[in-house]
């Protein structure tokens, strides 16, 4: 017997991914099971988060700095990865000029690689972090100017 397929719960389901970034996600009601799985193509628009600021050891009040201009934040948290495996060479190096789309790095979430696109062209100005260090969401990763 074939099942009938919930177009409206695929929908709502691709939806989720194109909003979290995810690269898949599976749902299960009883006995029907949907799993979606699409490559991540586009960094998701990220909202302005706060950053969370240790207050001055003077006492003396500072305005937040926020993350570096050009910042490239992770879209998720998981764990980046600035290659395609061990030995194997850096998708950038500080200096390299990328276009944008250009991968830039990936972030493992849930056992999935999520390749992360350049917003922009430019300049590779600096890394802010190790290869196979656990990221937040919003943090920076790179800076491209």
């Amino acid at each position: 017997m074939a099942m009938k397929i919930d177009a409206e719960a695929v929908r709502t389901l691709a939806a989720l991914l194109e909003e979290t970034g995810l690269g898949e996600i599976e749902y299960q009601d009883g006995e029907r099971r949907i799993r979606i799985a699409m490559p991540v193509v586009q960094a998701p628009a990220l909202a302005a988060a706060a950053p969370v600021m240790a207050a001055p050891a003077n006492g003396a009040s500072a305005a937040p700095e926020g993350p570096p201009a050009g910042s490239v934040p992770s879209p998720m948290v998981g764990t980046v990865y600035l290659q395609t495996g061990p030995g194997e060479p850096a998708f950038v190096k500080v200096g390299d000029r990328v276009a944008a789309g250009d991968i830039l790095f990936i972030i493992e979430a849930m056992k999935v690689m999520n390749q992360v696109p350049s917003p922009r062209s430019g300049t590779v100005r600096s890394i802010e972090v190790e290869n196979g260090q656990a990221v937040e969401y919003g943090e920076p990763v790179m800076v491209v100017e």
